[in-house]
């Protein structure tokens, strides 16, 4: 009886002893902040964008008028 004990308490103490998880949180907590960053990018990025498709509509549309 005190072996099975010994052995649960060993599977135990190896599990909380482990740090085998704690890289995936690191690299999950990357992904988000560079997902954050893209994102915060392309909304600059299409507001830029949709500027410069409508300044080539305006200068078009006075070519063909």
């Amino acid at each position: 009886m005190m072996f099975v004990f010994q052995k649960l308490y060993m599977r135990l103490y190896l599990l909380i002893g482990s740090e085998e998880g704690q890289d995936l949180v690191e690299y999950a907590l990357i992904v988000a902040l560079v997902g954050f960053g893209a994102t915060s990018g392309m909304k600059v990025l299409s507001a830029a964008l949709a500027k410069a498709f409508q300044g080539i509509s305006t200068t078009m549309g006075s070519y063909v008028s």
